[in-house]
């Protein structure tokens, strides 16, 4: 296995500090991360897109709960749908999210768990 390390991406890599409108943009995805019921939902979608139907039996939250976290997350661009028959199916709207997504509750689970930090 070639154990070189390698340049990072280059749309993972920028070096201009951010200016207002990408600091507003990132502020705004923070503060649509910052509910539980969105992030579990964000976190599902990340693992495969799904029905309403699906995200109601797996997080527990209501179906009116569930729609109304979805319409925020759709308005947002932060989901895509797509019809399949009759059912609408939720997906995440790109990789940069779910990666977000996932390193905020590696980190979390390192915070509850206690296993040390890391780069």
């Amino acid at each position: 296995m070639d154990s070189v390390q390698r340049p990072a991406a280059p749309s993972l890599h920028h070096d201009a500090a951010p200016d207002s409108r990408r600091l507003d943009t990132a502020t705004a995805t923070f503060r649509m991360l910052s509910d539980p019921t969105r992030l579990h939902l964000l976190w599902l979608l990340a693992q495969e897109p799904s029905d309403v139907s699906s995200l109601v039996e797996r997080t527990g939250a209501s179906r009116t709960s569930v729609s109304q976290h979805l319409a925020k997350l759709r308005f947002s661009g932060l989901v895509t749908t797509r019809k399949e028959s009759r059912r609408v199916v939720y997906s995440i709207s790109d990789g940069h999210l779910t990666r977000l997504v996932m390193e905020g509750l590696n980190h979390a689970d390192h915070r509850v768990t206690g296993e040390p930090v890391h780069d």
